[in-house]
Order: structure tokens, then sequence, then C-alpha cells
């Protein structure tokens, strides 16, 4: 088990601060400092974290899929009653979506050409049909489909659905011409506004660049604005309907999955895909493919049940020595052995966290604000020693029964942290993407205590890219053998 807890002056608190005061430095001299507001409450059981705004489905989208169906319906016109039953085309038109769904045939990509889509189409088509004509043969052999019959339907489809798609990308070009999306580039300064440029003056790729996102402020004059932080990227999604992410030569992680919370498409131009994209897919020459977050929720049922397996045997192994603490503090520091405190969990949720009290705060708001109270002269020898132990983080094995917290994940913070760290930190709100936990890859890496925020909510978002349930079970070993070294604050 881990804490978070570092003293109240430590550098870490010192970095905040002198963060907050470098922006009201900025603001008395005439400088633009980032806007750091203070992110809005929601209901009551949630922190406003950045809005998921989901993309909706596409006319174009479901117009591609209505042509497919339409398809399989004519070229179902050239065979005999017989043979095109009800069964027959519910099994192509099945197989067909299946196949070109997983080839991302129905995404609203990169503008396109139906040259570039016909060996696709082509494949996929001729195998839902032989398969379809080869399982109808299997089932009743009078029926069997011929061959002249089958390449005649074959070719019915594929005639019609190539018909569709040009005419659909047609209209979608014009679309993209006349009314171009609002999007952020996001790269250097000057490459961005180079690439800007490039967009403004070939409006047949449908975006118009609106904002630059960097990690820095360059000196001189803008031709757009520049975004440093999430608020300002929050705001400038908000205020202009920002439906597109361009990325610069390479892409990164937390920001591909903040602008897929807004429900905004990402972009790679210029990374370089081994030569996988269609010759139309360019932009203006450069290398051009869609970027897609990590998903969140894979393997959440496998993750689910080693949490309550393994919380389960712990809680039922480690019961007696949970009656010893809990009696240990009760003599040395009174009544109310278990601390309850609020933390904010997966998507923004805010539950009850408990552990073993090791110290009593003066009041509520010391609880909720106070960054640490390690070292603090008021804890007992008892606190002092479940609090280096960790053992005053056992009780959360019944928060991971509960499932408001997993055994390996993000650690939780306080609500008011949250915020903080937020608008000092990018991408620290996707830590949120998956349940917290009582411990982490960050946490087995030494980030315990008196460490980086930012480093931390690296170590975090790159756990939540790249989960296995092996890394789990990895993760919890090193842990295990680090409480045989107890080093916790």
């Amino acid at each position: 088990m881990t804490t978070e807890s570092t003293a109240a002056n430590t550098p870490t608190a010192d970095r905040v601060h002198a963060t907050e005061a470098t922006e009201a430095t900025l603001a008395t001299e005439g400088v633009a400092a980032a806007p750091h507001l203070a992110p809005p409450r929601g209901p009551a059981d949630r922190v406003a974290l950045p809005p998921r705004r989901p993309a909706p489905v596409a006319p174009f989208t479901s117009s591609l899929v209505a042509a497919d169906c339409v398809a399989v319906l004519l070229g179902a016109l050239v065979l005999t009653d017989e043979q095109r039953g009800a069964g027959l085309l519910m099994q192509l038109t099945a197989c067909l979506a299946a196949l070109n769904a997983y080839a991302g045939l129905y995404r609203p990509g990169a503008i396109a050409s139906v040259l570039d889509e016909l060996p696709a189409l082509a494949g996929r088509a001729a195998l839902a049909w032989c398969a379809a004509a080869a399982l109808l043969a299997a089932q009743s052999p009078p029926r069997a489909i011929g061959p002249a019959a089958l390449v005649t339907a074959y070719g019915v489809h594929l005639a019609f659905v190539c018909a569709c798609r040009a005419v659909l990308h047609h209209r979608r070009r014009a679309a993209a011409r006349a009314h171009p999306r609002s999007a952020l580039v996001v790269g250097p300064v000057p490459e961005a506004h180079r690439l800007a440029g490039t967009l403004a003056g070939h409006p047949e790729y449908g975006i118009r660049p609106v904002g630059v996102v960097s990690g820095h402020r360059v000196p001189g004059e803008s031709s757009l604005p520049v975004l440093t932080t999430t608020e300002e990227i929050h705001r400038a999604v908000i205020q202009n309907g920002v439906r597109d992410a361009v990325f610069l030569g390479s892409e990164q992680a937390e920001l591909v999955t903040l602008f897929s919370h807004y429900g905004c498409a990402s972009w790679l131009v210029g990374g370089g895909d081994g030569g996988r994209t269609p010759m139309s897919q360019h932009l203006w020459g450069h290398e051009w493919r869609r970027l897609d977050p990590a998903p969140a929720h894979r393997g959440r049922l496998s993750k689910r049940v080693l949490d309550v397996a393994v919380a389960g045997l712990m809680l039922a192994a480690l019961c007696p020595l949970l009656v010893l603490c809990a009696a240990a503090i009760r003599l040395s520091d009174g009544p109310g052995v278990i601390f309850r405190q609020q933390r904010v969990g997966q998507d923004g949720r805010l539950f009850t966290l408990l552990k073993f009290r090791t110290l009593r705060p003066a009041d509520d708001e010391e609880a909720a604000t106070r960054w640490s109270v390690a070292h603090d002269e008021r804890m007992s020898a008892v606190g002092t020693f479940l609090r280096r132990t960790s053992l005053d983080e056992l009780p959360q094995l019944w928060n991971v029964l509960r499932g408001d917290m997993s055994l390996v994940g993000p650690r939780p913070e306080r609500p008011y942290f949250v915020a903080k760290f937020s608008r000092l930190h990018p991408g620290y709100a996707a830590r949120h993407r998956m349940p917290v936990g009582l411990t982490g890859l960050a946490q087995v890496h030494g980030l315990r205590g008196d460490t980086s925020i930012e480093d931390r909510c690296r170590f975090d978002n790159h756990y939540i890219d790249h989960w296995s349930l092996w890394q789990d079970v990895c993760i919890l070993l090193r842990t295990a053998a680090s409480l045989i070294r107890p080093a916790g604050s």
C-alpha cells in the first residue's frame, strides 16, 4: 500500500505556489498569463473535469452503411427467388458490415477518393459473397449459387457501392470547402503557423486552424492564439466549436485523450506510418492519418475479477492485523479509529476513502486543503508507525471490494488538489480515465511523498495507455516487495 503525503512546506508545494506567484507577476506586468479558472462543480458526487462531448454519428457514416445494405439487395436481385432468402441477405449484410467496419471503411477519415478505397471494398465484398454462397450451398445444395450468378451479383453490388461512395465523397469535399471545421494545431509555434498557412491556402481539406497548442509561448506577434494550458484548450474548444486537433510530427497520448474527451478527432501530420496511408490521404504532400486514444475500459472485467479476488483474500487473511491496528489507535489516540475523506475517482466521481486515523485534523478545511501532515508534532507514535509502514492504508481494501478503487491505478487525490493540479499540469485530468488504486506505476518507481506531480502524472497516463493485466500483477508484486523495506510518510 502507498501513501501520498508530503510536508506542508515541501518543494512540491513550493512549486505550486511559485507557479501561482509567477502568473500574478505576469499579470501585473501586462503579460497575458494562462487563465486558471476554478472548474465548475458538477453533480453532488462528481468533480467537474473537462466535460465529455461525444462526437455524433456523422450522416456520412450512416450513408455509407445504407449504401452497403442497398447494394446487397440489388446484388441479390439477379439470384432466383429460392436463392435470395432472408437468411442469405442477413448473412451477407452482417458479414459485409463487420468486414468494412473492421477495416475502417465507415469512418469519416481524411478526404478520400473511391479509387483509393476500391481494393479494400472489392476484396471484402468478394469475401462476403463467397462466404454467403458457400454457407448456402452447405445448408441446401439445390439452392447453391452458380459461378455466373455469383459474379454478376458481386459486380452489381460493387458497381453500386462505388457509385454511391463517389457521390458521397464529392458532396463531402464540397461541404468541407464551404464549411471548414475548426481545428487546433499541436506542435512548435513556427511549424504550426506554416501548416496553418498551408491549410488556409487549400480549403479543400476542410480544416480551419483557430489556435496553436504548444508547450510555451514565443516572443513576437502570433497570427493565431497560442494555448499552453488545459484551461485555455477547454475555452478554445467550447468557444470555437473545435472538432479536430492536428499533431505535427509526433503524437502526445495525453492530449489525444483530452481531445477525444471533447469529442474531437485527432490527426497526425508528417509522423510517418510505414507507407500504409492511401495515396490521396495526404495533407499537401505530408502523411496524414487519424490517431485514436487508448481504450479506457479494455480488460475492465479481468481487472475487476483480480481486484475482488485479491482484496477479499487479503481482508480475510489480515483481519487479526486490522483488529490489532484499530485497538492500538483506540488506546493511543482515543475514539474515531477510521478516517473518512472525499477523494476523486474514475471519471471525476467522488467517493469516501477509508484509512486508519493517524492524526485528528483541526477542522474540515485543514483536512481538505492541507497538502500533508507528515512530521506533524500532533501525531502519536502509533500514527507515525502506521504511516511509515503504510498499514494505515489497509482499510482501502474495503474501497476496492466496493468498487470505489482498484488495487492498481493512479492514486486518488482530494478535490481541491485535483482542481489545482489539473490547471497546472496538462494531462492530470486524464489520470481519471481508469479506476484509482491503492498503488500504481508511479509509486513503485519511488514517486511517493515529496515528489514531482508532473512525473506522477506522466507515469499514471503511461500506465493507462499501456495497461495489461500482467502489468497489474507485476506492480502488485513490486509493491509487496517494497513493504519489506517500509518507506511510507
